[in-house]
């Protein structure tokens, strides 16, 4: 069995708590959600995508030499063989992380992974997207995302934050403003206010880099 992959590459972790990190990223193809600020449109199909087994995945993988690796897409989840492929990574030393939007089930994602779920804000376009039943099944390690682009989308992240995420230490739960869109300074305002238990989180290879470069 293979999966479809866009590209896979070595860089600085951008997002999370893990941001600033060297991390090597395997990024899978195909999406079932088109986010108004999606800023990897060119994963959502196979045009820019090849298969490979589990094990050429391994051996590119093993080829950057970093011990920490994200699984991201498109929507890691929506190919089958996705929860393999972690668990022959960890199987192998591998730190991973998964990146998911969080409309598939991650039960079959082993916990020894750090899965970190994006709950889309209606300035998506996708809000009502995501399996509420996943909150059941976070770890202590797991992670939550908003990404947050208007006050709208704010006041929704808030009231999810409060109403559904109490057992989830504000440590692990992230807003990150929409690049260009909303600034920094903004967003931070609004959760110091209201003394948010949340971090305000920014995509740091976007300050890094050009914000439309890929690769980074």
């Amino acid at each position: 069995m293979s999966l479809s992959i866009c590209e896979i590459f070595h860089s600085l972790q951008g997002e999370s708590t893990h941001a600033g990190r060297p991390c090597v990223f395997v990024r899978l193809a195909q999406c079932n959600l088109d986010c108004a600020w999606c800023d990897t449109q060119y994963a959502r199909g196979l045009d820019e995508a090849a298969p490979m087994t589990r094990q050429e995945i391994l051996d590119r993988v093993a080829e950057f030499n970093c011990k920490l690796v994200e699984i991201t897409g498109g929507e890691p989840l929506l190919q089958a063989e996705t929860p393999a492929l972690i668990q022959d990574l960890l199987a192998q030393g591998y730190e991973v992380l998964l990146e998911t939007n969080g409309s598939q089930p991650i039960a079959p994602v082993s916990p020894d992974c750090v899965r970190i779920l994006d709950i889309k804000c209606p300035g998506s376009g996708e809000g009502d997207s995501f399996l509420w039943e996943n909150i059941d099944h976070l770890s202590p390690k797991d992670e939550i995302k908003f990404v947050v682009g208007s006050r709208e989308d704010y006041e929704f992240a808030r009231q999810v934050i409060l109403d559904r995420l109490t057992a989830i230490s504000g440590t692990n739960i992230h807003l990150s403003p929409v690049f260009g869109s909303i600034t920094p300074e903004t967003l931070a305002a609004w959760m110091v206010e209201d003394i948010l238990p949340a971090r305000l989180s920014l995509q740091q290879h976007k300050l890094i880099w050009h914000p439309d470069q890929r690769g980074v």
